[in-house]
This record gives C-alpha cells, sequence and structure tokens, in this order.
C-alpha cells in the first residue's frame, strides 16, 4: 500500500450502521444539553463547509484505490475478499481509516452514514450538495442515512426541502424521540416538544424519507414509567414511523442525570421494571405499521423485534417468557447476556453452559456479596 490517507470520522452511528461508510458532514451536537447523553459534551458544533466535506469523499475515493491496488498485489484480483480485510486489520501500519473503507468495501459499498448528531442543522444547500457528490463518487450506494433532531425538522425545514434531500440521495433520518411525554422531555432537556416530535415526524414521513424514530426504555424510572409508555406509544401513534428502535438507559457519572441519580430525584428502575415499561409501550401501539427493533446489547431482550400490527402477540410473549423464569433462571440470563454469551432467552436451554455460569455466579457472591450486581452494571457500561 503506497499511501497512509486520512479522512474525518466522528465518535458513533447507529449499530444497524456498522458496515456503512461513515462521512462526517458536522461536528458533534447543536443542542448539547440532553441529560442522559455524553457523548459529545464540551465540544463545540460545526457545520463543516462543502469543500471539507469533498475533500473527505475524494479522500476516501483515494483509499478505495489503494485498497483495490493492494488486493492486486496480494493476488486477490481486486476482490475484496476475508482475506485481505484481515490482512488490513492484522496491520499495525494500516491506519483506522483504511479499515473503515475495507470493511465497507467488502460488504459491497451499499450504505452511507453521515455524521454527526444533526447533519439537518447546516445549510441545507450545502447539505443538498455533499449528498450529490457523495452519489457521483460511489454509484453503488443505495442507502444514505443520517441524525437528525425533531427541533430542527419542525422549526427550519419544509416538506419540499425534505423531498429535495431525497432527490439528492438522502434515504433514511434516525430522530431521538426519547420519550412521548413533556414533562419527561422538559426534565431530560431534550430541547424538543412532543408537538415538535410528531410535526418533524409527519413531515419526513410525507417528504418520502424513511424514518428511524428511538425511544429509551428506563427513562421514566420508577416515577415516570407509566407516563412515558403510554405518551411514547400515543406519539408513536401519529407518526407510524418506518421503524421504532429501543435502547435501554444506562447512567454514566459524566451524564448530567447522573447528578438527579444522586440527589434521589431520579429513581433508577430494575431490568424488570424496564420490561414492564416496554410491555405496556407496546401494548399500546394501535393503528400503525411500524417495524420494532431492538438492535442494541444494552437491551436485556434482543428478540423482541417484529412489525406491527401482525407481530404484536409474539413480541410481548417474549418480554412474558423473561417474567415466567425462576429468579434463578432470570439472575443467570443476565448475566449470561451481559456478558455476551446470551442473545435470548432460549439460550438458557443450553444446560452446560447454564451451569458453568451459576458456578461463577455462586463462587462470585461467596467471594464478595452484591458482586454480581455491580459486575452487570459494569458490563453495561463497557457497552456505551
Amino acid at each position: 500500500m503506497t499511501k497512509s490517507l486520512r479522512y474525518e470520522i466522528g465518535p458513533i452511528r447507529p449499530p444497524n450502521e456498522a458496515y456503512s461508510l461513515l462521512i462526517r458532514f458536522t461536528r458533534n451536537c447543536p443542542w448539547n444539553k440532553c441529560a442522559f447523553c455524553h457523548i459529545y459534551k464540551e465540544r463545540k458544533f460545526e457545520a463543516r463547509k462543502f469543500e471539507e466535506i469533498k475533500r473527505d469523499i475524494d479522500t476516501v475515493k483515494e483509499i478505495c484505490e489503494d485498497i483495490r491496488q493492494m488486493s492486486v498485489e496480494k493476488g486477490h484480483g481486486g476482490r475484496i475478499t476475508e482475506s485481505l480485510v484481515e490482512t488490513i486489520f492484522s496491520s499495525y501500519i494500516i491506519n483506522e481509516c483504511y479499515k473503515s473503507v475495507a470493511v465497507w468495501m467488502y460488504f459491497g459499498a451499499k450504505s452511507i452514514f453521515i455524521q454527526d448528531a444533526n447533519s439537518l442543522a447546516m445549510n441545507p444547500k450545502v447539505f443538498i450538495d455533499g449528498l450529490r457528490y457523495l452519489k457521483e463518487a460511489f454509484p453503488t450506494v443505495d442507502r444514505v442515512t443520517s441524525y437528525a433532531r425533531s427541533s430542527t425538522v419542525a422549526k427550519r425545514l419544509s416538506v419540499d426541502d425534505l423531498k429535495d434531500m431525497k432527490e439528492a440521495g438522502l434515504t433514511r433520518l434516525h430522530i431521538g424521540l426519547e420519550s412521548g411525554s413533556d414533562a419527561l422531555l422538559k426534565y431530560m432537556n431534550k430541547g424538543a416538544t412532543k408537538e415538535e416530535h410528531i410535526e418533524s415526524g409527519k413531515k419526513i414521513k410525507e417528504s418520502g424519507i424513511e424514518l428511524s424514530e428511538y425511544v429509551v426504555l428506563g427513562l421514566g424510572g420508577k416515577k415516570w414509567w407509566k407516563e412515558h409508555a403510554m405518551e411514547t406509544a400515543a406519539v408513536l401513534n401519529k407518526i407510524n414511523p418506518d421503524f421504532i428502535r429501543f435502547r435501554t438507559l444506562k447512567i454514566l457519572k459524566n451524564m448530567p442525570l447522573y447528578e438527579k441519580l444522586e440527589s434521589g430525584d431520579f429513581l433508577l428502575p430494575t431490568e424488570e421494571d424496564i420490561l414492564r415499561e416496554e410491555r405496556l409501550l407496546i401494548e399500546n401501539l394501535e393503528g400503525i405499521t411500524s417495524l420494532i427493533k431492538s438492535d442494541h446489547v444494552l437491551n436485556l431482550l434482543e428478540d423482541v423485534n417484529g412489525r406491527l400490527p401482525n407481530d404484536k402477540d409474539k413480541m410481548l410473549s417474549v418480554i412474558d417468557s423473561y417474567f415466567a423464569l425462576g429468579d434463578e433462571q432470570k439472575v443467570i440470563y443476565r448475566f449470561g447476556r451481559r456478558s455476551g454469551i446470551y442473545r435470548r432467552i432460549e439460550d438458557l436451554q443450553d444446560e452446560l453452559t447454564y451451569f458453568r455460569i451459576k458456578k461463577t455466579i455462586k463462587e462470585m457472591e461467596l467471594k464478595e456479596p452484591g458482586s454480581v450486581e455491580r459486575t452487570i452494571s459494569l458490563l453495561l457500561e463497557n457497552y456505551i
């Protein structure tokens, strides 16, 4: 490989964009005040100029050519094989940009995620110019997605603006709904109202852009879980997003919400509390055809997935099957899930794995009572 080129890569992307090319149109978050978020604190929001974005896209094209040349030199005939990707990842002299692009190419170079937290806060013309340049540079791409804030869409953009973005290549927007409760949105300093969530969701749907709404399970804590579930369901029923994606709350010490937790103002829910909340929310989703996804390792029950309305009973039964477990089974499942051993409740049927986890838990508790719950909490922190 003859070059060691670099382009900017932001800190986060949705889990389902793991194999997407990451292109940074903006830096950080223009709001940056949510109590449950720690990602962009102390960082200034910047909208990148078109020249910067273009330069990064051109750099990615050069990296693609470097990788194809390496494929030829290694005897792969220009193909991006698993062996070639492993070679790239095993080299300490090849930087993370090449590794990211190699994975993208290996999976077909089909999708792009535009970073950071709210790309639609930038000048719409610059955003559209960037989209068009992306599509020209990478004609194999069939999906281009980005994060956006409801307040930005509701206050600054028209349906025609969004249609122009769709025509330029934008196919999906990821919106952090978090909750449909105005009181909880204010408490969490979300910077958006229920009505703004509904307005922006309807605008995006009308434009033809796919809409993925994120809900934070546990955000209501022990005090407001019913309001959170019921009012979030009511908002989603009015929007009918293409996707509803669940994320489970985990509070870190560098989040503003941690202070409310320490003062006793916010009461942390247990995992069973969160499942009751999730069940109530799903139960009250009516008249919509959204696809529900639990595609994040923070969620205790990964297999709460399905299309509404047909799969509602199936999803509720997954939650009910957890509550039907005995106390020992629940702890073993939670420990196995958070350790990356279990993915679904049916995995408990593996008797050897069950025995090993049970033995580990018993030894930990004998040595230090309470260590299992502390370990589960620490394991969750690793996933944020």
